[in-house]
C-alpha cells in the first residue's frame, strides 16, 4: 500500500495558512505503517547538479531544456488541490556556492499528481529545466526519490525593501526569504482575480505627480521600481474563495486598503509574470493604517465636488436594454452600482457635482443623468432636492460617455445657460478625443453670491493618439491633445462663456494628467490654483492607484478672485484605496460572495476617488 501524506495533511481554513511542519507531523504518524524502513542517506551521485548550477547567474537557467537531477531540501509544500502543483527544493547551507548572484532554491513543477513530499524532507529530483512565466523550474517526467525527513530547513534570507540600485530579486528565486520591516500596502487591484497584494516599504507615487516629466521622472519611477513585491496566497486558481487577506477574509466589512500595514512576511520567493511574489508560510500580520471615512471633513458653508462615477450607464431607462455598450452587464448589476453611487454623491454633502462618465444619452426622463438625480431625491433629506443641467443638446459630444451637472436646487439656482467647450467654439479642443467640456454659473440662494462650474474629462493615457505618441517621460500617451485641450479651456474661460460677469470660476474634474504634468502646470500657469496641491500638499495628494503608484488625475483648480473663498479640499479616498472585487459587478464571484463582497455603501462606488472642495461665496 502507498501512503500519500498530502491526503493526510490538515488544510488550514480562511483564519489561518497551517504551518507545514506541523502538518507533516500529523502526516508522519496517520501514515507510519506505510513509511520505508529505511531513509539512510545514499552515496552521493556523481550525475547530481547543485542547484545554483541549475539557476545560474542570469535571468534563466543556462541548462534550459536539459534533463538534471538535483538533491535539496523541500522547504516549501504546494501539492495540495488548488495549490500550486509542486514545491521548492533549496540547497543546504552547507553546500551553497559563494556567488551571491546564483540563487539555491528551484521549484518542482509535478501537474498535480506527483509523489507526496513534506516539508523538511531531503530528496532527489530527476526532471527537465525549464522556464515558466520567469520561474525556473524541474518538469516533465519526474523522478522524485525521498532520502530523509525532518531536516533543518536553510535559513531564510532577509530581504529589505527598496532594494538597491543594482540589486534584483532573482538570486532568491525559489529560496526561502523574510521581509523584517513592516510594509505598507501599495495595490489590491489582483487580490480578487488572484489572492495577491502588492508591498511596498511606503506608498509608492506616480512620478509625475511630485517631479517633472523626463529625467527627474524616470529617476523615481527607477526607485519606485525596486520598491515593490508581491504577497501571494499559495493558491493557483484565480477567484479564490475565500479571499484570504485580511483575515479572516476579505469582505465588504472588513476591507484592505492601499496604506494599510503587513508585517511579518515571510515563505518561499516565487516568480511569475505579474513579479517577484512570496508565498508566506505563515500568515502575516496585517494593520489598519487607512482606515475608511463615513463622510468627506470638507469645510465651508457650501461644498462642490468632481466625482467619476465609472460607467454610469442605465439600459434603456426602464429597467431593460442591458447590456450596453460600458457599465453593468444587467439590470441586477445595475442597481448594485446605483446605490453605491448614490450613498457616496448624499454622503459627500456636495451641493454641486461635476460628473464624469455618465452614459451620453440624452436629458430625457429615461436618460442616465435623470435617473441619478431620481436616485438622489428618493434618498436625500426632507426639503433637499437635486436637478440637473440640461445644455440644450441631445447629447454631449459623439463618445459614449459625458461629463454632466448636478446641483441642490435648494441651495443653488443656475444662472443663464450653460456653456459647452467642444471642436466647433475652438479647433484645438479635440473632442473626438477629449469629451466636450461643460461649464454653468450658480447664484447661491443665501448669499446671492455667483461662481462659475466648469467640469472636464480630458483624454485617456491608455490609448495612443495619431501624431501625438508616449514619448517616455512620463506624461504617457496622448499628452499633446490633453494640452491643447486645457489650453483651450483657460481661453475660453477667460471668456466668459455663461455670461455671468463674474470672475469666480472653478475648473474641476478628471484631467487625465498627473500634478506636474503639461496640462495641469499649463491651467497654472494661467492663474489658477492647483487646491489638492494647495490643501493636500504636494505629494499627498491622490486620487487614483494604477500599477502600485498613487496620484492625482482628478483637480479642482481655482481662479484668483475663487482661491479667497475655498476653505478647504479634501479627496475622499472611498474608491482608489479600496480592493476592485468590492464593486458592484457579480462576474467570476461565488454565490457567497456575490453578498459578502458586496454593500450599498459608497466604497468602491468608482475607481476614482470624489473630489470636494469647502467654499463661503462672498469670503474674501
Amino acid at each position: 500500500m502507498t501512503c500519500s501524506l498530502r491526503s493526510m495533511r490538515f488544510f488550514p481554513t480562511s483564519t489561518a495558512f497551517a504551518l507545514a511542519g506541523v502538518a507533516s507531523l500529523f502526516a508522519l504518524q496517520a501514515c507510519a505503517a506505510y513509511l520505508p524502513e529505511s531513509v539512510a542517506t545514499p552515496v552521493a551521485d556523481a550525475g547530481v547538479r547543485a542547484i545554483h548550477e541549475v539557476q545560474g547567474r542570469g535571468d534563466s537557467s543556462p541548462l534550459l531544456g536539459q534533463a538534471v537531477t538535483v538533491e535539496g531540501i523541500v522547504v516549501a509544500d504546494f501539492q495540495g488541490a488548488g495549490e500550486l502543483k509542486g514545491f521548492f527544493l533549496q540547497q543546504p547551507d552547507d553546500s551553497v556556492d559563494a556567488d551571491p548572484q546564483t540563487s539555491e532554491g528551484l521549484f518542482v513543477y509535478d501537474g498535480g499528481s506527483g509523489p507526496a513530499v513534506a516539508v523538511g524532507d531531503r530528496v532527489r529530483v530527476s526532471g527537465t529545466v525549464r522556464e515558466y512565466n520567469g520561474l525556473t523550474e524541474l518538469a516533465g517526467t519526474l523522478k522524485v526519490t525521498v532520502l530523509g525527513s525532518q531536516t533543518a530547513l536553510p535559513q531564510a534570507v532577509a530581504v529589505q525593501l527598496p532594494l538597491a540600485a543594482d540589486a534584483s530579486l532573482e538570486r532568491y528565486e525559489g529560496m526561502r526569504v523574510r521581509l523584517p520591516q513592516t510594509l505598507t500596502v501599495s495595490e489590491t487591484y489582483d487580490l480578487g482575480r488572484y489572492g495577491q497584494v502588492l508591498l511596498s516599504s511606503q506608498r509608492l507615487i506616480t512620478p509625475t505627480e511630485v517631479a517633472a516629466p523626463g529625467d527627474a521622472a524616470r529617476a523615481l519611477q527607477a526607485r519606485n521600481d525596486l520598491d515593490r513585491i508581491l504577497l501571494d496566497d499559495a493558491r493557483a486558481q484565480q477567484n479564490p474563495d475565500p479571499i484570504r487577506y485580511p483575515a479572516p477574509e476579505l469582505s465588504a466589512f472588513n476591507s484592505l486598503r492601499v496604506g494599510d500595514r503587513v508585517a511579518g512576511v515571510s515563505g518561499v520567493l516565487d516568480q511569475s509574470t505579474e513579479g517577484y511574489r512570496v508565498q508566506p508560510d505563515v500568515a502575516p500580520r496585517i494593520e489598519v493604517a487607512n482606515p475608511r471615512t463615513e463622510q468627506p471633513k470638507a469645510a465651508g458653508r457650501m461644498r462642490v465636488a468632481s466625482f467619476n462615477v465609472l460607467n454610469y450607464f442605465n439600459g434603456d431607462g426602464r429597467g431593460a436594454g442591458f447590456p450596453t455598450a460600458r457599465g453593468a452587464s444587467t439590470a441586477e448589476e445595475f442597481q448594485r452600482q446605483r446605490a453605491k453611487v448614490i450613498a457616496a454623491i448624499l454622503a459627500s454633502r456636495a451641493s454641486v457635482v461635476g460628473l464624469m462618465e455618465i452614459e451620453n444619452d440624452g436629458y430625457g426622463a429615461d436618460s442616465a443623468i435623470a435617473d441619478l438625480v431620481k436616485g438622489l431625491n428618493a434618498g436625500a433629506r426632507r426639503g433637499e432636492r437635486y436637478a440637473y443641467i440640461d445644455p440644450a443638446r441631445a447629447k454631449l459630444g459623439s463618445d459614449a460617455i459625458a461629463v454632466g451637472l448636478v446641483y441642490r436646487s435648494d441651495v443653488v439656482r443656475p444662472l443663464n445657460a450653460a456653456a459647452v467647450l467642444d471642436s466647433t467654439v475652438d479647433p484645438s479642443f479635440d473632442d473626438t478625443r477629449n469629451r466636450p467640456s461643460l461649464a454653468q454659473s450658480f447664484r447661491e440662494i443665501a448669499s446671492y453670491h455667483v461662481f462659475t462650474v466648469a467640469i472636464n474629462h480630458l483624454k485617456s493615457k491608455g490609448s495612443a493618439c495619431d501624431g501625438d505618441p508616449d514619448t517616455g517621460d512620463g506624461q504617457g500617451n496622448c499628452n499633446l491633445t490633453r494640452v491643447r485641450a486645457a489650453n483651450a479651456l483657460v481661453k475660453w474661460l477667460a471668456k466668459d462663456p455663461t455670461g455671468s460677469g463674474d470672475p469666480d470660476y472653478l475648473i474641476l474634474g478628471d484631467l487625465n494628467a498627473y500634478t506636474q504634468e503639461d496640462p495641469v502646470t499649463l491651467i497654472r500657469a494661467a492663474g489658477y490654483t492647483d487646491l489638492a496641491e494647495r490643501f493636500v500638499g504636494l505629494g499627498k495628494a491622490y486620487s487614483f492607484v494604477f500599477a502600485g503608484q498613487s496620484g492625482a488625475l482628478d483637480h479642482a483648480l481655482a481662479s484668483p478672485s475663487m482661491l479667497p473663498q475655498v476653505r478647504s479640499t479634501e479627496e475622499w479616498h472611498i474608491n482608489a484605496d479600496e480592493p476592485r472585487v468590492l464593486d458592484y459587478n457579480v462576474e467570476f464571484k461565488s454565490a457567497r460572495q456575490q453578498g459578502t463582497l458586496y454593500n450599498a455603501d459608497p466604497y468602491r462606488a468608482s475607481d476614482h476617488d470624489p473630489l470636494v472642495v469647502g467654499v463661503d461665496l462672498g469670503a474674501r
